[in-house]
């Protein structure tokens, strides 16, 4: 730390140093870490990862903290372990801080290698990757947040694109390289379960195998109970939707329009209502039988089909209903829940996906470190425990301080918490953190 003296404005050369030992810049660091330890994380991480030789210098709780540092203050690749965290931590009675090497060592070494498969018609080999350890940790450590005790459990599956040139990569179908791995949230706000894809693999090849997988680890941890399941068109399969109905009670999944056009002229009636952007729209509903010849003879079931129609700016008219406007339509086997509030709900999945946002930006998923799909598998799942865990983190030290919001981005929480100087202090065989500012407290 380095404490300045001014001897007048333009004297600048004047200007007299103290230097101050051992003085961590990001001292609020070490309030994180305190709640990871009253949520017994090294337990978890010890009970369930692969154990380690008695002579390794460092334990996974060593290396998740470590790993977890990097991105509360503030940094975004795990070489800013060396970069940023070693120059600013001391001797700290929590953890041992890592080197980038080990924490890149222990992670391959957890690595379950790759599937590589094709569809029945399809040319296009996919490679996989599943990571069956680290699915099961992540559920563990979900439930001791308490996230599957909430009175609603809300299941949201989507893919995204990370863009890298790693070797091995291939082709997005947005025409640059990197990887598409399938995603499953919990509560909007939780990462519940990763499956790793390359590149040109897309959203619905194998959706109901990766489903299947993801259920029967929550089922192997004693999760039996599932609300609702929300998802994008590329999840209407009659595989798909087989498989949701036998695990969760209602589901809500987007319809492309050239499956269920026909239908729109059937609707009746249409009522007008605003949506988010309180422009004018229409909603309506009508029942059908969808995937007719996957089901065998008189075993058809129906479903109900949501509607929304808005007009269009260019007027330009709809092939199939003459009327200028665009529609877009919903699949669920809800027939309880009042057409407007069930729309707005499967709308509301938007929450999840800019999960994805914060997964790239403020944990590193656009900074992957090896050029290696079933590696970066692990990474991904690190980064997502350390996710999961930012919930609570707020959520806990909002309560105490007022600096702090259950809503801060991770640059906001860096800057109203984390970079308080502190250092940890010995005295009587006890250790004491030393603050050096001001953390408002809540009365």
């Amino acid at each position: 730390m380095y404490l300045f003296t001014y001897i007048g404005v333009a004297n600048i050369s004047a200007m007299k140093v103290r230097y101050s030992k051992n003085i961590n810049a990001f001292g609020g660091i070490n309030f994180v870490l305190n709640e990871f330890e009253n949520l017994n994380l090294g337990g978890i991480l010890h009970d369930n990862l692969p154990s380690l030789s008695t002579k390794s210098a460092y334990s996974w709780k060593d290396i998740f903290y470590t790993f977890s540092s990097i991105y509360y203050c503030g940094g975004n690749c795990i070489e800013d372990a060396k970069t940023i965290l070693a120059k600013q931590f001391g001797k700290n009675p929590l953890f041992n801080l890592c080197s980038p090497d080990t924490i890149l060592r222990r992670m391959g070494e957890l690595s379950e290698g790759e599937q590589h498969c094709r569809t029945t018609r399809g040319t296009v080999e996919h490679q996989y990757s599943i990571n069956e350890t680290m699915a099961d940790v992540n559920i563990k450590l979900l439930k001791q947040l308490g996230v599957f005790n909430q009175e609603q459990v809300v299941l949201d599956y989507d893919n995204t694109i990370i863009f890298t040139e790693k070797e091995g990569c291939k082709m997005t179908y947005k025409r640059n390289y990197g990887y598409q791995p399938g995603v499953c949230f919990v509560n909007e706000q939780n990462i519940l379960y990763i499956e790793n894809r390359n590149g040109n693999s897309d959203a619905k090849s194998f959706q109901a195998d990766t489903l299947n997988r993801m259920f029967q680890h929550l089922e192997s941890n004693g999760i039996t109970r599932a609300d609702k399941f929300r998802a994008d068109s590329a999840s209407y399969q009659y595989e798909v939707i087989n498989l949701i109905e036998q695990k969760v009670k209602s589901f809500y999944i987007g319809v492309k329009n050239a499956y269920v056009e026909p239908y729109f002229t059937k609707i009746e009636n249409w009522t007008l209502t605003k949506d988010q952007q309180d422009e004018d729209i229409f909603i309506g509903e009508i029942e059908y039988v969808p995937f007719a010849t996957q089901y065998a003879k008189g075993e058809e079931k129906k479903y109900r089909l949501l509607v929304k129609k808005k007009l269009r700016k260019d007027g330009q008219v709809n092939l199939f209903t003459n009327e200028p406007y665009d529609y877009y339509a919903i699949i669920t086997n809800d027939f309880t829940t009042p057409l407007q509030d069930a729309i707005n709900f499967y709308y509301q999945r938007g929450r999840s996906e800019k999960q994805f946002d914060i997964a790239k930006n403020d944990f590193g998923w656009n900074y992957l470190p090896f050029s290696d799909l079933s590696k970066n598998t692990v990474f991904l799942y690190f980064s997502a425990m350390c996710r999961n865990l930012y919930n609570i983190v707020l959520s806990r030290l909002s309560k105490i301080y007022k600096n702090v919001n259950v809503l801060h981005r991770m640059k906001r929480f860096i800057f109203s918490f984390i970079t308080i100087p502190a250092v940890w202090k010995k005295a009587a065989r006890q250790w004491y953190l030393r603050v050096y500012g001001d953390l408002p407290v809540r009365t």
